[in-house]
């Protein structure tokens, strides 16, 4: 576990210096008072935690500071962290998947990692002993089946797929097929990630989740958007976009090591009001970590 956090806390880090070492910065040798919650949260505001959510926190603390109620550094700090965990808490939810097959459809821009996360999330199901299969759903963007199917082939998972510029719904129809058929536990399913602001890709996208219910009623059982954590308020506008189009029920935040704007978590569960099931923190295949709140604002604080 103390590896765990370590590899969270390193992926943190640039995330950490706009706000917890700005915080240490702040209380170093001074008191608080309205000069220093006016430059906290321009601290909370550069990690892109977001306005609704900085209005929340700088509330709070502005009333407690007002009532005399917070003094010194350690209160502050463990006021802010007390407020950062509710916030995440309050929509908190694993990753679970039950039905059999279960089926995990995944959606996202290019250039967000969401066949890699795929990649990873195969590995990781496959060897909590799940029997898992790959439908490959991304049929226009060139080589998108061939990188997939190369994460199917080291891991030994089989792969759905079609020759390029297929019919998306057809191949998730072959694949529901096939993994009810073999008796599969989870089928993934990679989807277009063409532009969001593009009407074409939501209705192609309401498609795919059409023939997965029909197909399979209750299905899809996770729908999960890879956000790439480096976009920062970028990212909560796609969010918003994907959700109202087809509904997510988790995000998976990938590329943290290199983000100074991890804050987003807070502004996607204070605004939205979608639970974050997986942080990407590195490169290698076991780099995708469930989402635990408190370990996630302690490696941040």
């Amino acid at each position: 576990m103390l590896g765990v956090f370590k590899s969270l806390s390193d992926g943190l880090a640039k995330t950490r210096k706009n706000i917890a070492d700005k915080l240490g910065t702040l209380i170093l040798g001074r008191k608080i008072d309205e000069t220093f919650l006016e430059e906290l949260e321009e601290a909370l505001i550069a990690s892109d935690v977001g306005v609704e959510t900085t209005s929340f926190v700088l509330k709070d603390l502005t009333e407690r500071f007002k009532r005399s109620e917070l003094s010194t550094p350690d209160e502050v700090r463990a006021r802010l962290k007390h407020l950062l965990l509710g916030i995440l808490a309050s929509t908190t939810s694993k990753f679970v998947v039950t039905a059999t097959p279960s089926v995990v459809l995944v959606i996202g821009v290019n250039g967000t990692g969401k066949t890699t996360t795929i990649g990873k999330l195969a590995h990781r199901l496959q060897s909590q002993g799940k029997q898992v299969m790959l439908a490959a759903g991304d049929t226009f963007r060139a080589a998108a089946s061939e990188q997939l199917s190369i994460w199917g082939e080291r891991a030994g998972i089989p792969v759905i797929k079609h020759q390029e510029g297929a019919d998306p719904s057809a191949v998730v129809f072959d694949a529901v097929t096939a993994a009810k058929a073999r008796a599969a536990d989870v089928l993934i399913v990679d989807t277009a990630g063409r532009l969001h602001t593009k009407s074409n890709l939501m209705d192609e996208l309401k498609k795919v989740k059409r023939i997965v219910s029909r197909e399979l009623p209750g299905a899809p059982h996770e729908t999960l958007l890879v956000l790439d954590g480096n976009t920062g308020q970028n990212a909560l506008v796609q969010a918003r976009m994907f959700h109202e189009a087809i509904g997510v029920t988790g995000i998976v935040l990938t590329k943290l090591d290199g983000t100074s704007k991890g804050g987003i978590v807070f502004a996607i569960n204070k605004e939205l009001g979608i639970p974050v099931k997986f942080v990407g923190i590195g490169e290698a295949i076991e780099d995708l970590r469930e989402f635990e709140p408190k370990e996630f604002v302690d490696a941040l604080l």
